[in-house]
């Protein structure tokens, strides 16, 4: 894994996670079905924003971010899966965001392979 893709992973896991536990903040002030709303809301755009912020440091070409933002999409719903199932403890869902980075790191590397 080069230095680019290891960053994308940490901005985009990181990113998504902070604008899940926003958007599920701000729902759960709506309603208990808000909290999940909202985490959905946020997680697509977190996932948008980190790609956009990838793009923005120059650690993503413009190029993938079709491809890099849908397998971060993907990722995002497998996570919330996992955390739905998992909810008794901490550790799994926060453990579960890093497939929201890894989802968008495979994402570029699907477009890079395409390209070659």
């Amino acid at each position: 894994m080069t230095l680019k893709n290891l960053l994308l992973f940490v901005i985009v896991s990181g990113l998504a996670a902070a604008f899940i536990l926003f958007g599920s903040f701000m729902g759960h002030n709506i309603s208990s079905i808000g909290l999940f709303a909202g985490a959905i809301v946020g997680g697509v755009v977190g996932v948008a924003a980190a790609v956009w912020v990838a793009v923005r440091l120059r650690v993503l070409d413009r190029a993938s971010c079709v491809a890099t933002f849908l397998g971060g999409l993907i990722g995002f719903i497998l996570a919330a899966v996992i955390a739905i199932k998992n909810l008794h403890g901490p550790l799994i869902p926060m453990a579960s965001t890093g497939l929201i980075g890894l989802g968008a790191v495979l994402g570029k590397l699907v477009t890079r392979k395409h390209a070659a």
